[in-house]
């Protein structure tokens, strides 16, 4: 009995490992957020701008989702190599060069510059993708949901803070003699190097090769060398290609899968309902302050509460955690197709999609990190990332064409019967249930 109580204490000494890990990521995913809130907030236009037609508006949001695909795997290599420290800075340091491509694209002007810009800083969403993995590196499993879901957590200032300094930027812009529409972008450099700033300064001991160390019996590693070459005490090897490797071993695994396809599912109906509401609404004749305001509480639902939904799935299971993910999901997929033109119930719809993706993607999250070896644990998470991306990119493109053809009520409709098959797999599948423990 004394001997299960103490992992329970161990994360919450201020000067442990895992309590600085905890605050240098939180940090990080502050300052990283604003830089991806505030180039989201005129991406599009920026884009609609340089290309001469609204109709490439969509490309921006497109190619930020598609980079965060190709940066997935290619991420959770280098962390796997050289630790959570170097990957994630990597990440947010790619983020910044693709802001300052951006910025040149809009002087110079140059469609094809600004969207090798934004694939660029798609990195930085992988980034913030995989810093909630980072943060269950040392964790305890009754606290491993927890950490992933304060890291979660973190994200809400910089993605409620980022997309209100487009009038900042604009006046920065004015100073600087660019055009207003990359004024933000400014903002967006200065806060992924500060992320990426934060994370090599602050992010030590890594945890992951701190967690590396432990379990080979080695105790704190230390920090990798300015060369790729590693120990095989700190890099176990890894064949190549990992991505079908890393495929497979989530097909051998029942709650691998299961998660997987939950994080899938959820992502997917997230973005392909919350990417149309503002069509849908502003053709309705709401506001774009309205507008705003609908998507502001959409992403509280999705990050505000996520400490909360990290406990929750500790204390009663990660499978009820995502059951309950999906029933919100359908809820909210069901009130948005029933709403009309009532932006009460549309608003109320979003709010429940983006508690819906937080249920899945924090508890899923960690069952996923709970069912696959550990050897192969960093490429399984990236590969998750990846599918992620994908599914998001797909979802968005996608939601515009069951728009312009079944409108929004059939969109929501379609939405809400992607979620059964992922319920009817995770009511087959075994995994853990209350702290790891299967």
């Amino acid at each position: 009995m004394t001997t299960s109580l103490a992992p329970r204490r161990a994360p919450r000494r201020s000067g442990s490992p895992q309590a600085r890990t905890l605050a240098v990521l939180s940090a990080a995913q502050v300052t990283g957020g604003i830089s991806t809130g505030a180039s989201v907030s005129v991406g599009a236009l920026l884009a609609a701008d340089i290309s001469g037609s609204a109709a490439w508006s969509g490309s921006a949001a497109t190619l930020t989702t598609l980079g965060a695909a190709m940066a997935a795997i290619p991420l959770a290599r280098l962390a796997d190599r050289r630790g959570r420290r170097i990957s994630l800075a990597t990440g947010w340091f790619l983020a910044a060069v693709g802001a300052g491509l951006a910025i040149l694209a809009g002087v110079a002007p140059s469609f094809p510059l600004l969207l090798l810009g934004l694939a660029f800083m798609g990195a930085g969403n992988a980034a913030t993708l995989q810093a909630r993995f980072a943060a269950t590196d040392l964790a305890t499993a009754e606290q491993r949901a927890r950490a992933l879901g304060l890291v979660v957590w973190a994200t809400t200032v910089g993605a409620v803070a980022g997309p209100n300094l487009t009038r900042p930027g604009a006046l920065v812009a004015g100073v600087l003699g660019i055009p207003p529409l990359t004024g933000p972008f400014l903002f967006s450099v200065a806060s992924a190097l500060v992320a990426a700033a934060v994370l090599t300064v602050a992010l030590r001991p890594d945890p992951l090769l701190t967690a590396k160390a432990s379990s080979s019996g080695t105790g704190t590693a230390p920090e990798p060398a300015t060369t790729p070459a590693q120990t095989p005490a700190q890099t176990p090897a890894l064949p190549t290609p990992a991505a079908p490797r890393a495929m497979r071993t989530i097909a051998g695994s029942p709650p691998a899968l299961a998660a997987v396809v939950a994080l899938v599912t959820g992502h997917a109906v997230m973005i392909a309902v919350m990417a149309m509401t503002p069509v849908h609404l502003h053709g309705h004749g709401a506001s774009l302050t309205i507008i705003g305001l609908t998507i502001s509480l959409h992403i509280a639902g999705m990050f505000a509460l996520s400490p909360i939904v990290g406990w929750i799935a500790d204390r009663y299971g990660r499978r009820p955690a995502i059951l309950g993910g999906f029933a919100l999901l359908a809820s909210a997929t069901l009130t948005t197709a029933t709403a009309g033109r009532s932006t009460l119930l549309v608003t109320l719809g979003l709010v429940m999609l983006g508690l819906g993706w937080s249920f899945t993607t924090i508890a899923a999250s960690t069952q996923l990190s709970e069912s696959v070896p550990d050897a192969q644990r960093r490429h399984v998470q990236g590969t998750a990332d990846l599918l992620m991306s994908l599914a998001g990119a797909g979802a968005g493109a996608l939601s515009g064409v069951l728009v312009a053809t079944i409108d929004y009520r059939g969109l929501s409709l379609v939405s809400a019967a992607l979620v059964l098959p992922a319920v009817a797999l995770m009511g087959r599948s075994a995994g853990p249930r209350v702290g790891g423990q299967a």
